[in-house]
């Protein structure tokens, strides 16, 4: 090995679940490191363009996802356009149907969390893939990690997977879930003058959006003859990235063979720096969030994932989705968490992402500070925890507030 190094937490993924981990951590006194293989934290918030922060409400007025998520949320905001609902800024105006979310611009988010872990300490390892996990029996005792310095090991007390594919956890040995994914591009691009039907607006700047090509979540404008492709394959990865780019093409050569636009008044500003798949591979916890348990109480639960889609459905995340199982010393967060089917749409989304990041980095010091693994916890301990951060469990803890 080439180098070797101790922390309390290693957190693996330096996307907003990631994030998230990480700062809590580091917050809680911590030696923290995260392990991104890009050179920007945030995934597919910033090196994904995908800029909708969603909803931290339950589109009825009532705000059920608090802490880091919607400190990010403002962080989105602090070096770019964008702006926060009026009826949520404390203004007094009515909530209901209003929903807290916002549109950002990527870059901006990327800048504010690289000064939000360097305020809290944490120690960044960027440009740095993630290759095994280190396991002493059944605990992941650190990860394996290569870089331009060599291949070298990060060993700590505990190890959060925040990969958003389960790496760790799946190469631990612990039972996962694999799904394929419709091809879909985010990409920003100028206009000049009337944007195409295909344009986002994003923010305030004139002329500047997003353009949005492929299927939606539910496979809807899917290219003919293109079926589900995995994002935990390698040839399929590539495929899903270059056929991306292909319908970007082709988006183009149609806007300019209509004569509304030429490559003076309409083409792309920035693309994807990485695959842009919703759902690839998840854990099977040893709890799981449910398809058809919306609104039901979960004595376990550790935070809420309101349905970005519809704004009328609050799941609860019991402690034991972020747990994987057969393994210890684990936590996993973001959108590879135990969640099934329809509802791992749900909580694939940045605000439950952050939450449930935020909850395993409080879970690993709370485990380190009893000398003891994630695993053992009793979930009414990280409740407790919780709830002494100012973060809600429960729905009836938010309706009744």
């Amino acid at each position: 090995m080439d180098f070797a190094w101790e922390y309390d937490v290693v957190v693996a993924g330096g996307g907003v679940a990631g994030v998230a981990a990480a700062l809590q951590a580091a917050r809680a006194g911590l030696r923290t490191a995260l392990v991104e293989k890009m050179v920007l934290c945030g995934g597919l918030a910033t090196a994904g363009l995908i800029n909708i922060y969603l909803q931290l409400c339950d589109g009825h007025g009532h705000q059920v996802i608090y802490g880091i998520a919607e400190e990010m949320m403002r962080l989105s905001l602090r070096y770019g356009p964008g702006e926060i609902p009026a009826a949520w800024r404390g203004d007094g105006l009515a909530r209901d149907g209003v929903r807290y979310r916002t549109a950002f611009m990527p870059a901006a988010l990327a800048l504010a969390l690289d000064e939000a872990l360097e305020d809290a300490g944490v120690t960044l390892w960027l440009d740095t893939l993630v290759c095994l996990p280190i396991r002493e029996g059944i605990r992941v005792a650190g990860v394996m990690v290569e870089n331009k310095s060599g291949r070298g090991t990060l060993r700590a007390s505990c190890v959060v997977d925040a990969t958003g594919d389960a790496d760790v956890a799946y190469r631990a040995g612990a039972p996962c879930v694999d799904e394929g994914n419709w091809l879909s591009l985010w990409a920003l691009q100028a206009a000049a003058g009337h944007a195409p039907d295909t344009q986002q607006p994003l923010g305030r700047i004139p002329g500047v959006g997003m353009v949005l090509l492929g299927a939606d979540s539910n496979g809807k404008r899917m290219p003919p003859d293109m079926e589900k492709l995995h994002g935990t394959d390698a040839e399929q990865v590539t495929r899903y990235v270059l056929e991306s780019r292909r319908l970007l093409r082709a988006y183009y050569r149609e806007q300019y063979a209509s004569g509304a636009f030429d490559r003076e008044t309409l083409y792309p500003l920035t693309l994807p720096t990485m695959a842009q798949f919703r759902t690839t591979r998840r854990i099977v916890g040893r709890e799981t969030v449910r398809d058809g348990a919306a609104n039901l109480h979960q004595p376990t639960s550790i935070g809420l994932a309101p349905d970005w889609r519809r704004g009328e459905d609050v799941w609860e995340i019991p402690y034991g989705a972020l747990l994987p199982q057969s393994v210890a010393g684990l936590l996993v967060a973001g959108r590879c968490i135990s969640s099934e089917r329809d509802v791992w749409e749900v909580t694939r989304v940045i605000p439950p992402a952050a939450l449930t990041g935020q909850v395993a980095g409080l879970a690993a010091a709370l485990a380190i500070q009893r000398g003891t693994t994630p695993d053992q916890l009793a979930a009414e301990d990280v409740q407790r925890a919780l709830a002494a951060e100012g973060l809600p469990c429960h729905l009836r803890d938010v309706l009744a507030a």
